[in-house]
Formats: structure tokens, sequence, C-alpha cells
């Protein structure tokens, strides 16, 4: 785990704001956006309500409520594959998906990856990802929540959520401690354990990752960054910040957010990576991709991973 901007405790005295002493990690929520979007597909796939080929039509918005939903750019596709709502990020798409599985087997599925509880990492001060809109009367907040607006989460949640759709199903209680070694001699070994299995089946965990990798190999710099002998699974998201009074969110202030892990069919690393407000750039597919690509190649290379393809 990191963070920037860090802190010397030798200097303590001279930091101005003492929230720098907290670790945002675990004890803040964000809404982050089309990395959510993974997790809402591969429920969808899990029930069987569609595949990587079915196909919607993208107009490029939506009207719910008399709220309208629009793609990043505004545009519609036309008939667009479910492959292609995550290779370009449809917020349209993600709607049809949420439609599809209707609101309380997707509130389900949600709450299945642990969103809203704490994970039982070993670090204090913990906090809980704030999901009401799951149980919102309004379809709009179903649908936003699709692509991950109008929930938030701390990172390490996030992570958590990730993680199970890379792992087949699982989730785990992550944790930094691996022994804890008593005065008496007692040594106690602290091992990543399932707090729940079975959250999807192995057959959407596979679908759900080969549709990740083709958005790794194919979406970002028409391919460019695609590892020749290594399969990655990745997903972007840039979201929307909400505004400090409650009222809505601001127009000129994003996250930025990007998973992926690797190898991708037998995962050994899941890395997250967020940016709060980036300046001058509108996408984490530009400012997240190249941090994400060197610490993959340093992982692969420092543990002599074998490649997979």
């Amino acid at each position: 785990m990191a963070v920037a901007p860090t802190f010397d405790l030798n200097e303590f005295s001279n930091v101005e704001d003492p929230m720098i002493y907290s670790n945002p990690l675990v004890e803040s929520v964000f809404e982050f956006g089309s990395v959510i979007k993974p997790l809402v597909m591969a429920g969808a796939l899990d029930m069987g309500v569609v595949t990587p080929e079915t196909k919607y039509t993208d107009n490029g918005f939506v009207i719910l409520n008399k709220k309208t939903i629009n793609n990043f750019d505004k545009k519609g596709r036309g008939i667009a594959t479910m492959q292609t709502v995550l290779d370009q990020s449809l917020n349209t798409g993600m709607v049809f998906v949420e439609s599809q599985m209707g609101h309380n087997k997707f509130r389900e599925y949600m709450k299945s990856y642990g969103l809203g509880e704490k994970t039982g990492i070993d670090f204090p001060n913990e906090t809980s990802g704030l999901i009401r809109n799951l149980d919102s009367k309004q379809d709009v907040d179903y649908a936003t929540a699709a692509f991950g607006q109008g929930i938030a989460i701390t990172p390490i949640e996030a992570a958590r959520a990730f993680s199970s759709i890379a792992n087949g199903g699982s989730l785990i209680v992550p944790h930094l401690v691996k022994q804890i070694r008593y005065e008496d001699g007692t040594i106690e070994t602290i091992a990543p354990t399932p707090s729940k299995i079975g959250l999807i089946k192995s057959e959407a965990s596979e679908t759900i990752t080969r549709m990740l990798v083709n958005v790794f190999d194919k979406s970002y710099g028409e391919g460019k960054y695609k590892f020749e002998h290594y399969s990655v699974a990745t997903k972007t998201g840039t979201a929307q910040v909400a505004s400090d009074d409650g009222k809505g969110y601001y127009t000129d202030r994003h996250m930025h957010s990007f998973f992926g892990y690797f190898p991708a069919y037998n995962p050994r690393f899941l890395v997250f990576m967020y940016l709060k407000n980036p300046k001058g750039v509108n996408y984490a597919a530009t400012t997240l991709i190249p941090p994400f690509v060197e610490v993959t190649k340093f992982l692969i290379n420092y543990y002599n991973i074998p490649p997979d393809r």
C-alpha cells in the first residue's frame, strides 16, 4: 500500500493538515466510476442474462426518472455488444446490463462482493462503503450505480471486490500481517482466508477475465500496451466527484482509477491505483496505464513469473 502525499513523523509538528496522518486506503470512501463495471458485468454473466456477444442499441444517452445518463463522450455507437461496452466504457450499456439483471439481483451481487462492509484488514480505523443507492426506489439510482456513481467505497473494498472476480468467486479477508510472535514464544500465522466462496461461477470468472484481457490488449493506445507473453485483465474508471455540499457533482473535478490482474487466468497479483482530482488530464487511460505497466513489468521480473501465452 502506498499513498501520496506522505509525511515525516520526525517533523510531525510542521504538518498543517492532520488528515495527512490518516490512511485513505481504508479510512476514506470514493465513487470510483467505471472500474465497477466488470463487477456488474460478471454478475450478469453469472446469471446468464448476457454474454460477451449480447447486443443492445446505444443512442448515447438514456432517460430515467426524468434524468439523462450519457456516455462519457455523449455519443452513440448504434448496435453494440457487451464486449464493446467494456472496451469503450459505455454507461448506457451498463444501464442495459442492470435492467437485464433486475434491481434485486443487481443489489444482491453488489453486496455479495462485500461492498458496504469492512474487509477486516489488519489496519486501524477501517470504515465501510456508502451504498444506500442500492436500496433506492428510483431506477436512475440503480442505473448510475451500475457504472460506479452514487455508491462510494474504500480502496481496499474495491481491491477485494476486483479480486473476487479474478480468483473465481471468493471474497478474501485481506491481511498485511504475516505472523504474530508472542513473548511466550507462541507464533500465530495469519493467512488470507475466504469469508465467502462461490460468488460467481468459475465460467463467469473466466468469461469476464477474457473480456478484460481484450480491453487491455486492444482498447488502450490501439494495443500499444499489450504484453506479448502475458495476459493482463484491466479496466479504467473516470468518475465525477461529489460536491462538498452534497448537491450534485463538480464539473471540473474527477477521480481516476484503474485495476488490473495478471497473469489473467491464474493471477498472482492485482494492482489497483487511483488519483484524486488530477489536473489537466481527462481520462484514467492517460494518467494510470503507464504507471500500471511499469509496476506490472517490475512484479513479473522480480517474482520471475512464467509467461502464460
